[in-house]
């Protein structure tokens, strides 16, 4: 089995790519297929590395790629999810699938197609640069046909209260969007955060909180606890038009905010409380 490593700018993790063909094409089979890989990664100090990309030349668009995520759980018992997709390892998959020769090679200008089999997302990527460690590339999220507000949102309200993070807490409201990635949406003020230096600090009490107003929404939905999805992200007005973001990666504080944290922000309008405006969202980075 041949791979590529690729790392795209802001990602909490190198991707690894491979080819769908030589891995089963049943996903109930591929946590088990997998296992050989986890251990090579381990065998070679890429133990760290927590996201694998499985591509396939398109049978649909031209040119392009058939894509799928797969995130690498931690735990003592390590598992996979499928539920969702990457930005940062979509651009990771693309430059591999030009190694591998299934697109052409890589332009300035030059238009890609990614179908995303986790969700039937559709990914156009644009290289919009080079330099000499890597290209620059846009990604523009399409929804065809469009979707309404209401099928962006998992629980059908635009606002949900849900049990605070720390015993005790009450109830808090957070926004459950769904698009690019399903995200939870809570407010900053609500956790007690009063700016941005604060949001973006060291504190493993506000990363634990809201981990667990994560996990409450994971059940919610019905979905496995410890998984990766939904994310989670904090959210904090910061003057007119504009918000401070700081979402959660696996494991960890995400270094930056996940391409599809940023798309689901623009869609979502990050929350209720904090319509962003004509300038749409800004995101920050952990320090």
């Amino acid at each position: 089995m041949r791979g590529h490593l690729a790392y795209a700018e802001g990602s909490p993790s190198t991707t690894l790519v491979l080819s769908a063909a030589d891995l089963p094409s049943h996903v109930e089979e591929l946590p088990q297929a997998l296992r050989p890989v986890r251990r090579w990664l381990a065998d070679n100090g890429l133990g760290a590395l927590t996201k694998i990309a499985l591509i396939a030349p398109s049978d649909t668009v031209e040119p392009g790629i058939a894509y799928r995520f797969v995130q690498l759980l931690p735990g003592k018992d390590p598992g996979i999810e499928l539920r969702g997709s990457c930005g940062h390892s979509i651009l990771s998959a693309l430059i591999a699938a030009a190694r591998y020769g299934w697109v052409p090679r890589l332009g300035v200008g030059r238009s890609y197609q990614v179908d995303v089999l986790n969700n039937g997302d559709r990914v156009a990527c644009e290289i919009e640069g080079t330099a000499a460690s890597g290209f620059t590339i846009g990604a523009h999220f399409l929804r065809t046909p469009p979707v309404s507000a209401r099928e962006m949102l998992p629980t059908g309200e635009g606002t949900t209260l849900v049990a605070g993070g720390t015993p005790g807490a009450p109830p808090l409201p957070v926004s459950i969007v769904s698009a690019g990635n399903p995200y939870v949406f809570v407010d900053g003020a609500d956790l007690g955060v009063r700016g941005a230096d604060q949001l973006f600090a060291d504190d493993p009490a506000l990363f634990e909180t809201m981990s667990s107003l994560r996990r409450q929404v994971a059940h919610l939905l019905g979905w496995p606890l410890e998984g990766a999805f939904p994310k989670i992200a904090a959210v904090l007005r910061e003057g007119a038009g504009h918000v401070a973001v700081r979402a959660i990666s696996v494991p960890s504080w995400h270094p930056t905010v996940a391409i599809t944290g940023a798309v689901c922000t623009a869609g979502g309008r990050g929350h209720p409380r904090h319509h962003t405006g004509a300038d749409g969202p800004r995101t920050g980075s952990g320090r």
